[in-house]
């Protein structure tokens, strides 16, 4: 009967397969023809353990090999263990050594655990990149700054950079650039005395922007600052003038509306002062001919002492009126008061 031995055939198939799997020989064989020195047990069978692709160190090495370069295989192991990318490591260093530029396996690798592209920064320091300020997907018109004579200019830049590789592992990147030169353009815009001076001769800002060193601390080093366009904007002098003219207009007009406020309540308080007294005064107007009658009936005062009276103010009267220039109607009234008296 065949089926008992088609079991430990199939059992013995997928061992086969597995230890094919297990022990890369074919990767072995092509380590071996391109000059790599690579141990099946020693090397390829202790990645498996280590849980290690070796595929992904093998054939990194087989490039560095082929370049020249001499790169031990348990470096990019360890570097392949700490979560680097060991093949964009590999390039870099081969990119690097055709380019001319110093960069060993340690500091390479330790840009790579950084979190940056050290091939691409490879590549930056080969061919120059250029930074667009504002930056690409900024929907502002551009850099705005005010010069002095209160025009508003709107500037576009263009920065070239390139990658220093000494700084790529802590120094800062892109948008410390872009918001570096942005800053040195609105200085040097609002430090100019007309906008057309600036107009005129826009290289000058980019003159005073390369001055101001602002690679430091930066993983670039700019090599220029090129102004791509710059606009007229608002007349932002004049506007602020108005503001201000407008927001003292409006000041103005509340103290004045207080002022009127204040009379208006003064008016009041004296028109209520005047009623007060007005009454008052008929108030005691009413009384005195009560007061001549209660002295007439209690005899403080005679008749005849009373008329005296009257004719001693009539007479005051008349004097008055004939030493001051008072018109007919008043001499009338005082000889009428003297009549009858």
């Amino acid at each position: 009967m065949v089926i008992p031995y088609v079991i430990p055939a199939i059992i013995v198939i997928l061992f086969v397969l597995w230890l094919a799997w297990f022990v890369p020989l074919g990767l072995w064989i092509a380590a071996l023809a391109a000059g790599v020195r690579v141990r099946i047990f020693g090397d390829l069978v202790a990645m498996r353990l280590r849980r290690v692709p070796p595929k992904s160190i093998v054939e990194p090495q087989i490039e560095a090999t082929k370049a020249g370069l001499q790169l031990r295989i348990d470096n990019l192991e360890a570097h392949f263990l700490a979560g680097g990318n060991v093949t964009d490591v590999v390039r870099a260093l081969i990119a690097a050594d055709k380019a001319n530029i110093q960069l060993g396996f340690a500091q390479a690798a330790a840009i790579d655990l950084a979190g940056r592209d050290v091939l691409q920064a490879v590549q930056m320091s080969v061919n120059p990149q250029i930074i667009d300020v504002p930056a690409k997907g900024d929907t502002s018109p551009g850099i705005t700054a005010v010069a002095r004579d209160g025009i508003q200019l709107i500037a576009r830049a263009r920065v070239t950079v390139r990658a220093n590789i000494d700084r790529l592992v802590g120094g800062a990147g892109e948008a410390t650039i872009i918001a570096r030169v942005g800053e040195g353009i609105i200085t040097t815009i609002g430090s100019s005395a007309s906008h057309k001076a600036v107009l005129e001769n826009p290289a000058q800002i980019s003159e005073v922007v390369l001055e101001k060193g602002l690679a430091a601390g930066t993983a670039f080093e700019i090599l220029s600052i090129d102004i791509a366009d710059i606009d007229i904007g608002e007349n932002v002098g004049a506007k602020l003038q108005t503001d201000q003219a407008e927001a003292e207009l409006k000041i103005a007009r509340a103290k004045a509306e207080e002022r009127r406020a204040l009379a208006q309540a003064q008016e009041e308080e004296n028109k209520a002062l005047v009623e007060e007294m007005t009454v008052t005064l008929v108030e005691a107007d009413a009384e005195v001919p009560l007061a001549i009658a209660d002295s007439f009936a209690s005899g403080r005062i005679s008749v005849m002492a009373y008329y005296e009276l009257r004719n001693v103010i009539a007479d005051t009267e008349m004097r008055q009126s004939i030493a001051s220039p008072m018109g007919d109607a008043d001499t009338t009234r005082s000889a009428h008061a003297v009549g009858l008296s």
